[in-house]
């Protein structure tokens, strides 16, 4: 991207708590990433490499850690046109925090309702940032991201339900459905969130996938306040991508609720759907553990 291509993305993120890079990944690029994901569900038992949608252990709905188990994606997760508008966003010291990818199937995909990233990841600064790929061309029809303009500067929202954190913005606290708006883009675009956004995305009813693969990074001045088991495995994998790691945390003022679920849990879709059967799950701390 040019630079007033890039300076216009910093100015739309920083108002809105969103901005869109139009395929900042290529056809190829693209055609590489979704060969991966057919190379890693290629096994016997789906469900030892993905989470799969309920009812149905043949469909995958998320990919545990792609850059894990695919080079194509660790690839991309430090291709140096992304990581320059990252770099645009958080400061040149970046770390890379995590991955996953959403697999929107045809006339199913789960819903993921309204929530915040950054409640699932309380750290010092807000300096993070997820970078959400569309592997397909996306419309409303098959589940753009939707997202409340704005929403990142009103704070963290209240993420509990009936007393302990649901990971969604529920009930009367939930945004209006209609200040929402939907983030189309063909496949290779790139929508950068802030963890303060407010988002959701609905099942997919449409004849077509809508996946999505997401790595997300921090500024290296931005630590972690909780260590939950589902926050904490993650840090092994953290590592500095561009510039260098900090020896600073730097703190914003605020206060952070932390995200003490009532049971252990394995996915954002675990936990929003009420982790009911979750005996393997590695989730965040429980509120008993926090005891």
């Amino acid at each position: 991207m040019s630079a007033p291509e890039t300076a216009a993305l910093v100015k739309e993120y920083r108002e809105n708590g969103f901005a869109v890079a139009e395929r900042l990944f290529d056809p190829n690029e693209v055609a590489e990433l979704n060969a991966a994901i057919t190379e890693i569900l290629d096994v016997a038992d789906i469900g030892s490499v993905a989470e799969v949608e309920p009812g149905d252990n043949g469909m995958a709905r998320r990919i545990w850690s792609p850059t894990k188990q695919h080079r194509a994606f660790e690839r991309a997760a430090a291709n140096p046109r992304l990581l320059d508008q990252v770099e645009a966003l958080i400061g040149p010291d970046i770390l890379f925090h995590y991955s996953k990818l959403h697999l929107k199937a045809p006339q199913v995909g789960s819903v993921v309702d309204w929530h915040q990233d950054f409640a699932y990841y309380p750290h010092t600064n807000t300096d993070l940032v997820t970078a959400l790929v569309y592997l397909d061309d996306t419309t409303t029809e098959n589940s753009a991201l939707q997202a409340v303009p704005g929403s990142h500067s009103r704070g963290l929202a209240d993420h509990y339900v009936d007393g302990f954190f649901r990971g969604k913005v529920a009930g009367a606290d939930a945004p209006d459905p209609s200040l929402a708006v939907a983030i189309e883009a063909p496949a290779g675009s790139v929508i950068f969130i802030h963890p303060l956004l407010l988002h959701y995305s609905s099942p997919n009813r449409s004849d077509r996938y809508r996946r999505a693969f997401l790595p997300a990074y921090r500024a290296a001045d931005a630590y972690p306040i909780h260590f939950g088991a589902h926050a904490g495995h993650n840090e092994a994998g953290v590592r500095v991508l561009r510039g260098s790691a900090s020896d600073t945390a730097r703190v914003e003022a605020g206060a952070w609720r932390l995200p003490l679920a009532e049971r252990p849990f394995g996915s954002l879709f675990q936990l929003q759907e009420g982790a009911e059967t979750a005996s393997a799950a590695t989730g965040y701390a429980t509120l008993e553990e926090a005891k």
